[in-house]
């Protein structure tokens, strides 16, 4: 929300972010949680300080900040790493540390950029399953992922772009079955030759 668009229009919970004033959208920013692909955590804090973070810089009482977070470290499966940093921790759980500090503020809506690609392909099944919560308890998610198995799964609608650009969109089941566009016709030939030499 820092950064203004420059041109078209962008609509969050039905306000237009190009045109609302800076001062209204501190309260926006609070009903959205965001994980990035590298974690971004603050190696010399604990896990528990890196999600209580957010709470603390609101003022939120002490006791309901430790009550939540580890409410929230437990639900991503942490229970027993709250106090370690995030050297000594694998990247599947600094990733889950990070959704969990996302998740601190109660989100309406989460945000992430490639939350599996900078995981070893054994960790990324522990950030899966966490994903597979929130899509279950119903929150509302954008991913951008270049993995499609990982969006058959998760999305009800997928958005497949190029350049800058919507190519095509539809459900899962529509663009990775029936696609419609040249242009992902051949990323999909192409991402199953690829598929097909690794095996």
């Amino acid at each position: 929300l820092a950064l203004r668009p420059s041109r078209g229009l962008v609509y969050i919970f039905g306000h237009d972010i190009s045109t609302l004033p800076r001062k209204n959208t501190l309260s926006l920013r609070r009903r959205i949680g965001v994980v990035f692909q590298e974690f971004r955590l603050l190696s010399h804090l604990s896990a528990f300080d890196n999600v209580a973070l957010p709470l603390r810089v609101t003022g939120i009482r002490e006791a309901n900040v430790r009550k939540h977070v580890e409410e929230l470290l437990v639900w991503v499966g942490l229970k027993d790493h709250m106090d370690a940093r995030p050297p000594t921790l694998s990247g599947g759980q600094q990733q889950r540390v990070a959704i969990a500090r996302a998740l601190s503020m109660n989100p309406t809506l989460m945000l992430m950029d490639e939350p599996t690609s900078a995981l070893d392909p054994e960790l990324v099944g522990d950030v899966l399953g966490v994903l597979q919560k929130l899509a279950e308890d119903g929150m509302t998610m954008i991913i951008v992922t270049h993995e499609l198995g990982f969006a058959a799964k998760f999305a009800d609608r997928i958005l497949f772009m190029d350049k800058g650009l919507i190519v095509e969109e539809g459900t899962p089941q529509q663009l990775l079955q029936n696609p419609e566009t040249d242009r992902l016709k051949l990323f999909l030939k192409q991402l199953g030759e690829m598929n097909l030499i690794l095996s």
